[in-house]
């Protein structure tokens, strides 16, 4: 629901007021959607500093075998700032969901994000706006939300998610590990495709250090599996350690959920011709082959974005993404150019390795382009101030270069 007599002139009125008194973070008591998923209300303190709008966040993967509970680790940015207190500091509603499944949540979390935004009507009370945020897995289920309930949603923010191609980041991921099996023999046990309980259950205490060892004692061999992958992270020894540590972590962790959530294998590299090696036809002619199911593919078109759009959608990605490329920006940019949607959509490339590697004023700057998007009015340059002072010149440089600031 959204009420009827909201004005623009009524979200400058409020971002004026920011530079006066930053509100505080209030959550209420966490309760429980009809579908078992738990949520959280984070309100601005005090209650007249609410402008009347919402924003939802939509979190990223949670290994499947995890209890259902919101995942706090995730509410913080890696420089430490607390989402939901940068959020309430600007005067806006925070709601959270855990979903009703861990994994690949994406399906069931599209509607619980929605019996959210009902959820909030019930115990706060109507909004005036309300903004779909999310990162990671919840950068996809962000723009699919975005795609398929506008009437929900005014504006989103999708940050680092597989909005370009499903598939692409399945088959990402699967090549990864057919690589480095490759490359590495022996030191994961069982397939790419069948991922044995003992690994998961020994992955921290045996696999992670087997695997840091097998790639610093043949660093050669660790670039090949980078440059045909075209993974992020070989400008370093550090870096090309996280890429490979965080991939095969996805490969372990996810595998398993995906098969049985899709009804059998997605991951197909039959077809596949693998350039970038020093022996390609080598690596080709011995690397695993492996077949999908035809069924997990079928099922895998509900996951895939359209790039139509109705609202407007502001996208956040790091160029050095290890797990998610950043490839996945450009192809979708490309779908909404097809669809006639490219005037609603606005990218955002952060130049810096790592996965949802943000900083405070980056989402900052992304999330003032969506509500200028939104409302056609930049918000007052005082929005800054709730930012580390360190970070403040830069992001003021950058929203008045975008003209979202005044």
């Amino acid at each position: 629901m959204r009420t009827p007599f909201f004005t623009v002139g009524m979200v400058l009125l409020w971002s004026a007021r920011i530079g006066l008194a930053q509100p505080t973070s209030t959550c209420l008591p966490d309760g429980v959607q009809s579908s078992g998923a738990k949520y959280r209300i984070c309100m601005p303190s005090p209650s007249s500093a609410w402008n009347g709008q919402l924003v939802l966040f939509a979190h990223g993967y949670v290994v499947s075998t995890n209890p259902i509970a919101i995942p706090e680790d995730q509410l913080k940015l890696p420089d430490g700032t607390s989402l939901p207190g940068l959020i309430n500091s600007l005067g806006y509603a925070f709601a959270v969901s855990s979903f009703r499944t861990n994994g690949l949540a994406v399906l069931p979390a599209v509607d619980d994000l929605r019996d959210l935004v009902d959820v909030f009507h019930r115990v706060v009370g109507s909004t005036s706006r309300v903004y779909l945020t999310g990162a990671s897995e919840g950068g996809l289920i962000t723009t699919l939300s975005m795609e398929r309930f506008p009437e929900v949603y005014n504006a989103g923010l999708a940050a680092c998610g597989p909005i370009g191609d499903f598939p692409g980041q399945i088959n990402y991921l699967g090549d990864f590990r057919v690589l480095f099996d490759h490359y590495f023999p022996g030191v994961i046990p069982g397939s790419p495709v069948v991922i044995p309980p003992a690994v998961i259950a020994n992955w921290a205490t045996l696999y992670t250090p087997n695997v840091a060892a097998a790639v610093s004692a043949n660093p050669q061999a660790a670039q090949q599996v980078l440059h045909v992958d075209w993974a992020p992270g070989g400008d370093n020894p550090t870096d090309t350690q996280t890429t490979f540590q965080d991939v095969l972590w996805y490969n372990v962790f996810t595998t398993n959920d995906a098969v049985q959530k899709l009804g059998g294998n997605p991951y197909d590299n039959r077809a596949r011709w693998y350039i970038g090696s020093q022996n390609d036809f080598d690596l080709n002619f011995k690397v695993e082959r492996v077949a999908a199911s035809p069924t997990a593919l079928a099922n895998m078109q509900a996951y895939q974005t359209t790039g139509k759009l109705r609202r407007p959608l502001v996208t956040l990605h790091t160029t050095g993404d290890q797990i998610v490329p950043y490839w996945h920006e450009l192809g979708y940019g490309l779908k909404v150019l097809v669809s006639g949607s490219i005037g609603r959509l606005t990218s955002i490339p952060v130049a810096r390795y790592g996965h949802c590697n943000f900083q405070a004023s980056d989402v900052l700057l992304a999330f003032v382009l969506m509500v200028l998007n939104d409302l056609g009015q930049p918000m007052s340059a005082s929005v800054a101030n709730v930012l580390p002072s360190g970070q403040q010149p830069d992001f003021r440089a950058r929203a008045v270069q975008l003209n979202a600031i005044r």
